[in-house]
């Protein structure tokens, strides 16, 4: 597209009695989440390093898994490469 943001995907954990979290947004758009990547979508992920953003990655990970029909270990890889290759970045603390 443009560049223009056409879509936002909204997770919120504290402001209902369902807790909804970044990785769960992610699982349900896995196949589109999948198809960003292979776009060459850039990831950011910014926050609490001790829960989220592990979740977060391990999500990433299995949107590897299931979508590019890969191995468990060459998820791993994959999403790995995508953080050498800058294109998965983490702001966490």
């Amino acid at each position: 597209k443009s560049g223009v943001l056409s879509r936002l995907d909204v997770a919120f954990s504290r402001d209902q009695v369902e807790k909804v979290y970044v990785q769960h947004r992610i699982l349900e758009n896995a196949a589109q989440v999948w198809q960003w990547i292979q776009d060459g979508a850039y990831i950011y992920v910014c926050g609490d390093a001790t829960r989220m953003a592990k979740d977060v990655h391990d999500a990433l990970v299995i949107v590897a898994e299931q979508e590019g029909k890969m191995p468990r270990d060459d998820a791993e890889q994959f999403i790995n490469d995508l953080r050498k290759a800058k294109r998965y970045q983490r702001d966490v603390y």
